[in-house]
């Protein structure tokens, strides 16, 4: 496995735990060369939207995906690129305080 395969795969434990509890969604597109480039994966939890960028330890998103990043903050969705342990934290805390602030208003917009 490559190492950024060994990064996906811890990625994907994280989102798995918070999709089995029922209160996230991801999707990894899979690049055929159709339609437009995005992120490795693009999810929601309790309404909130994020996108992942995973990459070998140390290595740093292309220029392609450098774009890709800053269009998807422009519109205010935190983007995480993922490297290892830190950068897995720094998602599982900002999940957490997604579902902590949840918990603490839940008022449901209809």
């Amino acid at each position: 496995m490559t190492p950024e395969g060994k990064i996906k795969e811890k990625i994907k434990v994280v989102l798995e735990t918070y999709r089995e509890q029922g209160v996230l969604y991801y999707y990894m597109p899979v690049p055929v060369g159709y339609g437009r480039s995005t992120l490795d994966y693009l999810g929601f939890i309790l309404g909130c939207g994020f996108a992942i960028e995973a990459k070998a330890p140390g290595k740093k998103p292309s220029e392609r995906q450098g774009g890709i990043i800053e269009d998807i903050e422009k519109s205010r969705t935190p983007v995480f690129v993922i490297d290892g342990v830190e950068g897995l934290t720094m998602f599982n805390d900002w999940c957490q305080a997604v579902i902590s602030n949840y918990s603490n208003n839940r008022e449901i917009v209809r």
